[in-house]
């Protein structure tokens, strides 16, 4: 996973090709895989799409596999290997994944619906020929793989002479404002809802500056060896552009990367919101963070405008300033030339390819594999235009009635969230008359945006793949820019519909169905209803949940970030959101001595999930409509219910993945969401004749119950 928040368009565009995105922070995802890009307005039509349709694979007769259970287990004991045994010992993770599961099964079979569509567009002009000329001429010229190992670093070339003429610091900055032209910085810009004034977009700021992701793998001692190669990884890359002193330049810069990360804020502190939202006049930067040029920064990214900016961490952002003007102009550029090669290297020649894979890919997460060419070559062109991709998706793999299941399931997990509201002994009712409020404002999008990105501006030309890379992500950072200070779009979604991922946004307080998600084994219409209310119902309740999280809750039923909670409840609040952590926190992984989840880290998540399940379950029961659920080859309803959300969390690890997701990612590894909020529902324990002396047994007055 990329580490950033806020990325600048130009590394957006060039490492989609490489690697899945990170979601904006005021996105709350269902699992870290997730890619979100801006997106909206109404554009020509794509082209037709292909009639050739590749199906989802069917679970079980009834929407279980029951096949991959392992029946000797005891769910009391292991409940993943009870539902997912059998399946875990007789799948292999793919060579070019590094973690394999619900989510990737799904994921590849999108990316080869995708491949379809993408191949079946004629290459024509894309001057005149609209979306699908585009989409053909970006995706061809990735593939053109003799073209662009021919090449070798002659199209990074200009870049490079651009950094070498940066004498000065005012120039560098300059570099770091620029968006589009593979540059990197040690601030990060976004655009977004203004999480006071949702109604407008307004400029966020937020830390930089690190290549290696969080700031523990720059100070923990356990990851020397990562810090040992990730300096081998520099010194090769500059060698290969032709950058002088290697080795000696990669020694400073990961000297200068360890202090940027000594001066960042914990992932924990920089996903509390009541410290994130921090406006400042553009004109004060310079004097409460001197030593960068502030003012040649936002003219080069073309904010200069914009009056102010929202600065997440503001404590760290004096500090980073301080270390830039302490730096040496050559080792500004060498870190600067790095990031551009680095950042570039996927739509560079194979040696530079194969050396981000080698260490990004195998040795960071263990993946044996580089993903096919094919494969990223479709991720390229959705970096570009996934919407317009989508649109032909959304018309051969969501129909109408998928949708309609979707409005039944969503409405009656909503009202279920509304009945567990009345009945919290402990939230009063002035705090519950806020939340009722907020339930009743939340918005529903399902499927597919209702009109797509206009892609007509975006200038593409075949045989131009780096030119193409560029150009795309300075049309979409001057798109996101062009948005300060207007109009929130309601409409505007942060998923493309082929994604297979789902969000709440706390801004729009919203939650986000993709269409690619609503398919076995989350959704499946003709599944018995357990398992689907197990499955996507248990989604649907983790996204409502986001909106009362140890964050989401901080926002209104308008979106706006206040304080609507009595003090008291908010202290009972945190007390249970701190022995949920607690539980998580105590999980072991045999591989890796020493590593746990961070429950600060992933709480919003680990919150979402034992919500969702509380508030699914619910309505589960109240579809019943008061009649006993049927028995299905020998599991009752609320069996099949939890055995439901287990399979959505099929999940295999390599021990290298494993270790960067505890470090790096928001939420808990699957195979511990198969099981972690099931140990704090009661029902989970009557279902199953879990008894005390069980391993996963926690007693009544222990489990944790907030909503």
């Amino acid at each position: 996973m990329l580490k950033k928040t806020l990325l600048s368009a130009a590394t957006l565009l060039a490492l989609a090709a490489a690697a899945p995105l990170a979601a904006h922070e005021d996105h709350a995802c269902l699992d870290d895989g997730c890619t979100l890009q801006s997106l909206f307005a109404e554009p020509e039509a794509a082209g037709a799409a292909s009639g050739s349709t590749i199906a989802a694979k069917q679970f079980g007769t009834w929407g279980l596999d029951t096949a991959g259970m392992d029946r000797s287990a005891k769910p009391g004991t292991d409940f993943f290997r009870y539902v997912s045994g059998t399946w875990a010992d007789t799948t292999q993770i793919p060579a070019d994944r590094s973690s394999y599961g619900g989510f990737a099964i799904l994921r590849d079979l999108s990316e080869a619906r995708l491949r379809v569509l993408v191949e079946g567009y004629a290459l024509g002009d894309p001057a005149t020929g609209g979306d699908s000329a585009k989409i053909a001429a970006l995706y061809r010229g990735f593939m053109d793989e003799k073209t662009v190992d021919a090449l070798g670093a002659k199209p990074l070339q200009p870049v490079l002479a651009g950094i070498r003429a940066a004498k000065d610091k005012e120039a560098l900055a300059g570099l770091m404002g620029q968006r589009g032209s593979f540059y990197d910085s040690f601030f990060n810009l976004g655009v977004s809802d203004d999480q006071k004034d949702p109604d407008r977009y307004t400029l966020y700021l937020s830390q930089g500056g690190l290549g290696l992701g969080d700031r523990e793998m720059y100070l923990r001692d356990n990851f020397k060896p990562q810090r040992e190669r990730y300096e081998a990884y520099i010194a090769q890359m500059l060698q290969l552009a032709g950058w002088a002193k290697p080795q000696e330049n990669a020694k400073a810069i990961l000297a200068l990367e360890t202090r940027i990360a000594d001066a960042h804020w914990t992932r924990a502190e920089s996903r509390n919101r009541d410290k994130t939202y921090n406006p400042l006049d553009m004109a004060a930067f310079a004097t409460t963070s001197p030593g960068f040029p502030w003012a040649d920064f936002f003219k080069a990214a073309g904010v200069e405008g914009a009056g102010r900016a929202v600065i997440r961490q503001d404590s760290a952002i004096p500090k980073i300033a301080a270390i830039f003007a302490d730096t040496d102009v050559a080792t500004l550029q060498a870190w600067q030339a790095f990031h551009a090669a680095d950042n570039a290297a996927p739509l560079l020649s194979k040696d530079f390819s194969v050396a981000q894979y080698e260490f990004r890919d195998k040795f960071l997460s263990g993946q044996p594999q580089q993903r096919e060419r094919w494969k990223r070559g479709v991720s390229f062109a959705e970096s570009a235009m996934g919407e317009a991709i989508g649109r032909d998706y959304v018309a051969l793999y969501f129909p109408p009635e998928s949708k309609a299941k979707m409005d039944a399931l969503v409405a009656n997990v909503k009202a279920a969230m509304g009945a567990r509201l009345d009945t919290l002994a402990w939230m009063s009712p002035a705090t519950k008359a806020e939340a009722h409020a907020k339930l009743a404002g939340f918005g529903l999008k399902i499927g597919h945006p209702d009109t797509y990105r206009d892609y007509s501006a975006l200038v593409v030309k075949n045989g131009d793949l780096f030119g193409n890379a560029q150009r795309a992500g300075q049309f979409e950072w001057d798109y996101r820019r062009a948005r300060i200070g207007q109009p929130v779009d309601k409409g505007e979604w942060g998923m493309t519909p082929q994604t297979v991922n789902a969000y709440y946004n706390s801004v729009k307080n919203e939650i986000v169905f993709p269409a690619a998600i609503l398919q076995p084994p989350f959704f499946d219409p003709d599944a018995d209803p357990a398992v689907n209310y197990g499955g996507i119902g248990g989604v649907i309740g983790h996204e409502i949940i986001h909106g009362f999280d140890d964050q989401g809750r901080k926002s209104d039923g308008k979106g706006v970030l206040r304080d609507w909670w009595t003090a008291d409840d908010a202290a009972k609040f945190e007390v249970q959101a701190a022995k949920l952590g607690a539980q998580y926190e105590a999980y072991t992984f045999a591989p890796l001595p020493g590593m746990h989840i961070n429950g600060r880290v992933a709480m919003g998540e680990n919150i979402g999930d034992l919500g969702g399940l509380t508030i699914a379950l619910e309505a589960y029961h109240r579809s019943l409509g008061g009649k006993p659920a049927p028995v299905i080859d020998g599991f009752t309803g609320d069996q099949r219910f939890f055995m439901g959300w287990g399979q959505i969390w099929r999940t295999l690890w390599r021990d290298d993945a494993l270790r960067q997701q505890l470090v790096n990612g928001t939420h808990s590894p699957g195979h511990i969401r198969a099981f972690a909020p099931l140990r704090n529902i009661d029902a989970w324990y009557d279902a199953f004749g879990i008894k005390q002396g069980d391993p996963l047994y926690i007693a009544p007055q222990d489990r944790v119950r907030i909503w």
